[in-house]
């Protein structure tokens, strides 16, 4: 009996003291997976998770890299945190010690290093394939080669033949390693976004398709900078369109001689003779398609001009403008803001 009562004792002592082992371990990993932890020396250091890389080879890169102590601490991250299955590609950030769970759901939150690139209203394509080559994220004929798939605006135009216009100028947050061709459908996205139902229903009050709306809104972004002209430019657009009077837009002069690598940068009165669909000073109406990438306020003044009875505007020299209603009013104004004042800057640099 008393065997009995001993070994029964003997047993709940050793339950006792695996229950305090167990305890304790568990705490020791407890304490280790929320332990911040940086094997680097550096003050940050960039990890690459590819896509498709198992649980096994991303717990081993973020070993090789400092970022975690050890493999069996990932694992066990991703048991405690159930992030297992949810980790994500591509390029972080680490810059501070952080512990085994924190890194697991920064990887599950897909936390990953973004890059900015801003692409200003009125840019060509070739322009801002030049913009994309200088934010490191790729080369130029990359990203030429990405728009000029049209697929991605069938349902817009049918006509396009690359997607000049269609890709909206704004600033956008991309993740490092973005493709160009990502970063594409991103950009034709964000057009659609712009060019909202309401936008499309005034188009279709005007008669015009979305080629058109586009082509226009282009001519007005090349033309004016000044917000509060925007609808003016429009509205004289307008009004030559409805009497059949030649757009007679620089901007569209300039287009046809960049595409053909003929524009050295001044625009001459020969170059206004320069035989291209573009001209709209040899051709009536709309050019073929856009000139540039027009912003959300030149597509809307597009589709909603100010009711004007303007026909000429000429350029002050100070990014604004001076309208006209007759030809005669056009050609004072012509007289003052560029034959004068051109004629005033030549005398002073002689002096």
């Amino acid at each position: 009996m008393w065997m009995c009562v001993n070994s029964k004792r003997v047993f709940g002592i050793a339950v006792v003291v695996l229950l305090m082992i167990s305890g304790y371990r568990v705490g020791a990993l407890y304490t280790r997976l929320v332990q911040p932890f940086r094997g680097y020396v550096s003050g940050e250091r960039v990890v690459e998770i590819p896509q498709g890389m198992s649980g096994a080879e991303i717990g081993s890169r973020l070993v090789e890299t400092g970022v975690v102590s050890d493999y069996s601490l990932f694992r066990w991250a991703l048991r405690v945190t159930g992030k297992g299955p949810w980790l994500q590609s591509g390029h972080y950030m680490f810059d501070r010690p952080m512990s085994a769970t924190e890194v697991v759901r920064k990887l599950a939150r897909g936390d990953v290093m973004l890059s900015a690139i801003t692409f200003p209203e009125g840019l060509r394509l070739d322009e801002m394939a030049i913009v994309f080559e200088r934010s490191g994220l790729g080369t130029v004929s990359e990203f030429m080669a990405a728009a000029t798939d049209a697929s991605l605006v069938a349902n817009l135009d049918a006509e396009a033949v690359d997607l000049e216009g269609y890709l909206f100028p704004d600033t956008y947050r991309v993740p490092v390693g973005t493709t160009a061709r990502e970063l594409v459908v991103e950009m034709v996205r964000g057009f659609e976004r712009v060019f909202s139902a309401e936008l499309k229903r005034e188009a279709k009050k005007r008669g015009y398709t979305v080629r058109q709306v586009v082509t226009l809104a282009s001519l007005v972004e090349k033309e004016t900078a000044r917000a509060n002209e925007r609808r003016t430019v429009a509205g004289v657009y307008q009004n030559r369109l409805n009497i059949g009077m030649g757009l007679q837009c620089d901007p569209t002069v300039i287009y046809a001689l960049q595409i053909a690598g003929l524009y050295d940068g001044n625009l001459t009165r020969a170059n206004l003779n320069f035989d291209s669909p573009y001209n709209t000073y040899r051709y009536p109406g709309l050019p073929p398609g856009p000139i540039a990438a027009p912003g959300k306020a030149s597509l809307e003044a597009a589709v909603s001009p100010d009711k004007v009875d303007y026909l000429f505007f000429v350029s002050r020299n100070d990014g604004s403008h001076a309208f006209a209603r007759t030809l005669r009013e056009h050609n004072r104004n012509v007289q003052t803001y560029q034959v004068r004042y051109f004629r005033e800057r030549r005398r002073q640099r002689v002096q």
